[in-house]
């Protein structure tokens, strides 16, 4: 899982879930005299409208943390997950309405007020359930919760990093001509055969690999244009681009895997 995949828009449903989770323990309705319930005293109140917004929240943010999207009897978890806000929203919409509901026998006729906890629960439920459908629809909440740590720093011209270029942690490339600069040679020049220089391998297209991050999650597609995924860029995350391909940026992922990013719209380089 990956947290750094999560969106302000999921913050708000995280937030709205706690709400809902508070509301469930406050009264629900004010009466005079007996015992007024909670949330936890009407299991059909309970079950749909509190602890529904509360999976269906908890389903939100599973979907978007994991690497690969995951499906339940063919669902998608995030569409089940705002299928289940929805659900919760509609319900406090008709409890806040009807807040006797199953009580009505036992306190009769008479005036009651609705309590903190339904009308907490309701404004908790209508944020939750508007924070999941309109995250996919509003670019300022599909940015980045957590932002993106600062990419390393530039190190100067013709220095290599010490894992390698460009990756962190990846094996020393080997020189492009092969082998060790030979007595006498300068790095990066060509080694040199029977007193005669090597014939130079061509330069390299005008290209600087740089590190990028997304704005929201994207697909990383096979090199051979494959159409399905091969893995899903993450908000939050620094890639590195190796160099810009004929279908769109080559991109590598922290467990090395290279692969086109397509869309490249609204990236940030680092």
């Amino acid at each position: 899982m990956n947290i750094r995949s999560l969106t302000r828009g999921d913050g708000v449903v995280i937030g709205a879930a706690v709400l809902l989770f508070i509301a469930s323990f406050l009264d629900t309705f004010d009466g005079s005299g007996g015992d007024v319930p909670t949330a936890w005293d009407n299991l059909g109140l309970l079950m749909g409208m509190y602890v529904g917004g509360i999976i269906g929240a908890a389903l939100i943010v599973l979907a978007r943390a994991l690497p690969q999207p995951r499906k339940i009897v063919g669902l998608d978890l995030g569409q089940l997950g705002v299928a289940l806000t929805v659900f919760a929203a509609w319900t406090a919409f008709w409890s806040i309405i009807d807040p006797l509901g199953a009580f009505s026998d036992t306190f009769g006729s008479a005036d009651v007020e609705r309590g903190a906890g339904l009308i907490l629960g309701f404004i908790a439920t209508l944020v939750l359930a508007a924070a999941a459908v309109a995250t996919p629809l509003v670019p300022a909440l599909q940015a980045a919760l957590i932002p993106a740590p600062k990419p390393p720093a530039p190190l100067p011209y013709g220095a290599q990093p010490p894992g390698g270029y460009g990756y962190p942690g990846a094996q020393q490339q080997p020189s492009p001509f092969g082998g060790q600069p030979q007595q006498g040679q300068q790095p990066g020049q060509p080694p040199f055969a029977g007193g005669q220089p090597a014939p130079a391998q061509p330069p390299a297209a005008d290209f600087s690999p740089f590190w990028f991050a997304v704005p929201v999650a994207r697909p990383l597609y096979a090199e051979d244009g494959a159409p399905m995924p091969i893995a899903e860029l993450a908000p939050g995350t620094w890639y590195l681009a190796v160099e810009q391909g004929a279908q769109g940026l080559v991109a590598q992922t922290q467990d090395g895997r290279r692969g086109v990013l397509r869309d490249t719209s609204g990236i940030q380089r680092g």
